[in-house]
């Protein structure tokens, strides 16, 4: 900016505040006084100062740039350079916006974690059924169709929670609202775990779904699935937000792709041109009889259908206005869809001879490679498949971060949960969800059945709470419509706590005995934290009040020095600005060498006291934290400041070359109390621009 000039008269000659330069930081600008050529006058010269890390937005307020955070060099900069290029540059916060949708991108956006699951659910119906043998797979489609019963009774009860949070349902609010803090810390266990399980399981869905078309990479499963959850975690990184147009093409493939393959395989049943596989007639020796508890089982496990059924309910802010109605059409449209692609699959693979194959090619591979033959549409069935299944792991990373984010808000979780990164993406909440769902993908080998029992027990948990919430609020607040809202939730809490129950017996000893032992575990976790958060708070806060600072007396200052040297000077100096009462203080295993510093200390003509504490053991911050609680017992009100010098390598390698005892000495006298620790770093290999003073 071009500079400004005014004359003005000299002020009086006792006030000299005008000739004194404001610092930059009061407002970016530094005024500068100037004696003009005629006598009397003056220029005052104010010039701003240019910088491309702050900006002045207006008086007493400065922005920062994003240069301000950019390392100047060395290895910090080219992590710096690495993640932008791995995770895009950085967006402010007036970059934050959500679109909202239409039906059509929604059902793609919201309904891809339920719709994959038709994937996978049948075929876990018919793997717990062959037990039986072949009078066990019989109930396939019995079962199936007390899925979708129970999947349009949950539906239907979610359109009531729709009704009564058009802001937004997601369970664990619904919960703490209507039943308390206790309840909705479950649900939102459950709804945790039940996260990581959606990641872990559709990843390893989508894996088999390559590696049945595709036989050779089988043994390369795990890895496939982690490197898959590694991209989606980066794109989550990157802030990729919840795009229709992505979600839309492999959604509405996967579902028309699927759903003709039904009807083929229903025509050429019907003409005869297809011939029924006598794999089921000859299926595996039945190790068990069928009983109400296999059944049961079958139906647990098919119940993994239903998972991301609650998503549209969460997530109603996103539609397009109206937005209640348009999420309601939303759901049903989902669950017609959903129980049609579930039944039919299971139906199909019945009428076709086909049974599951644990380990081996999917169910839903060998209903398509029946029906179309080793073609180019196989391959397609294979690739909608197995994209949709990987995408619907991505509900997880929105909706995880985002119900850890409503929990460190109200101090169940800790508080870095709430803060976005660089791409205004929750990316602490993202990089546990990876890394946990990563460690149960190797844990459990990429299997989907080993990882289904203890998917269910979680989902249903969380279901059970908010239909239970509901009920509540329609018998507390007897709001328009709730006499016939009431039942509704009823049927949908007394059916989803029934399976919930039915999944934690039957599924018991197949590891639904860890998330039984995980939920109670994590509530009372949270409950720890937030009695730590509301202590803080407690002890930190002010009254209305006036406030009057506490009066410190003259503290004693120490600085901690292993010899007598440029950094070690420059430590001293600031400690005599600060206070008169300073210490050096030289930890010595060896009296003679011990002494020459003294000798040195006192030929330089140092003002400040030197103390040797000799250290028979060798140790440093031993003897010097004795030290100091010796001074703290002889008097318990005095301030004890320790100043520590440090010299700070060029080069970060170089910092392999040094002992760090600065870094551990400052780690222990942090948790001590009454004592403030400062360090002065001192820069190597820079021009000295001034002797230390003593």
């Amino acid at each position: 900016m071009a500079d400004q000039q005014r004359a003005e008269p000299d002020p009086p000659s006792d006030d000299r505040r005008a000739e004194r330069p404001r610092p930059a930081g009061t407002g970016l600008r530094s005024p500068q006084a100037e004696h003009g050529v005629q006598p009397g006058t003056r220029y005052v010269r104010i010039q701003r100062l240019q910088t491309d890390k702050l900006r002045r937005i207006r008086k007493g307020i400065l922005r920062a740039t994003e240069r301000a955070d950019e390392p100047e060099g060395g290895l910090e900069r080219v992590i710096y350079r690495a993640k932008r290029f791995l995770f895009g540059r950085r967006l402010t916060t007036e970059e934050s916006h959500h679109e909202l949708l239409p039906k059509r991108k929604a059902l793609a956006v919201f309904a891809s974690d339920a719709l994959s699951s038709s994937a996978y659910a049948p075929e876990e119906i018919l793997l717990v059924l062959m037990a039986a043998g072949a009078a066990g797979l019989t109930y396939g489609v019995p079962v199936a169709a007390a899925v979708v019963v129970l999947l349009a009774i949950v539906a239907f009860s979610y359109t009531q929670t729709i009704r009564s949070y058009p802001a937004g349902g997601g369970t664990y609010i619904v919960t703490k609202d209507n039943l308390g803090t206790v309840p909705s810390l479950v649900a939102a266990s459950a709804l945790l775990i039940g996260y990581i399980l959606t990641v872990a399981v559709s990843v390893a869905a989508g894996v088999a779904a390559i590696t049945s078309a595709l036989p050779w990479l089988v043994e390369y499963k795990v890895w496939l699935a982690v490197g898959c959850i590694g991209l989606l975690s980066v794109a989550n990184l990157r802030g990729v937000s919840e795009s229709g147009t992505i979600f839309s093409v492999p959604t509405y493939a996967f579902v028309a792709s699927v759903l003709a393959t039904l009807v083929l395989a229903g025509i050429r049943l019907a003409t005869g041109t297809i011939e029924p596989s006598l794999a089921a007639e000859h299926a595996t020796q039945a190790t068990e009889l069928v009983t109400p508890f296999l059944i049961a089982r079958a139906f647990t496990s098919g119940c993994a259908a239903l998972t991301g059924t609650e998503a549209i309910a969460d997530g109603v802010p996103a539609f397009k206005p109206p937005a209640a109605r348009n999420a309601i059409i939303t759901l049903s449209i989902m669950a017609v869809i959903l129980g049609t692609l579930f039944f039919g699959i299971t139906v199909m693979a019945g009428q076709l001879g086909l049974v599951p194959i644990h380990g081996g090619e999917t169910l839903i591979s060998q209903v398509a490679r029946t029906v179309w033959g080793e073609g180019w549409v196989y391959y397609f069935v294979q690739a909608a498949t197995m994209l949709i299944l990987i995408l619907a792991a991505n509900t997880a990373f929105v909706d995880f971060p985002r119900v850890n984010y409503f929990l460190a808000r109200d101090h169940f979780m800790p508080h870095y949960f709430q803060f976005r990164g660089d791409r205004l993406a929750y990316s602490t909440g993202i990089g546990v969800l990876a890394a946990v769902a990563i460690a149960l993908v190797v844990a459990f080998q990429a299997d989907v059945t080993a990882l289904i029992p203890l998917y269910a027990i979680g989902v249903f948990i969380a279901f059970t709470c908010s239909q239970a919430s509901m009920v509540s609020r329609w018998w507390t607040r007897r709001e328009p419509g709730w006499h016939t809202s009431l039942p509704i939730n009823i049927v949908g809490t007394i059916t989803t706590g029934s399976v919930a129950i039915m999944a934690a017996v039957t599924k018991f000893e197949q590891g639904a005995w860890i998330v039984l032992l995980l939920v109670p575990a994590l509530v009372a976790m949270m409950l720890a934290i937030h009695h730590h958060y509301a202590a803080v708070e407690a002890e930190l806060a002010l009254g209305d009040e006036a406030v009057e600072l506490p009066e410190l007396g003259e503290q004693v200052v120490l600085v901690p020095i292993s010899n007598i040297n440029r950094a070690a000077l420059e430590a001293v100096a600031y400690a005599q600005s600060i206070s008169k009462n300073v210490r050096a203080v030289h930890v010595a295993d060896n009296r003679e060498s011990a002494q020459a510093m003294r000798d040195r200390w006192q030929q330089l003509g140092l003002k400040a006291e030197f103390l040797i504490l000799e250290s028979p053991y060798r140790s440093i911050s031993g003897p010097l934290l004795a030290y100091i609680d010796f001074l703290d017992d002889e008097d318990p009100d005095l301030p004890i400041t320790v100043v520590l010098p440090e010299f700070v390598p060029r080069h970060w390698w170089e910092y392999l070359l040094h002992n760090q005892s600065a870094l551990r000495l400052r780690t222990r006298l942090y948790f001590r109390p009454n004592t403030v620790v400062v360090s002065v770093p001192y820069h190597l290999n820079r021009e000295p621009t001034r002797q230390p003073s003593a």
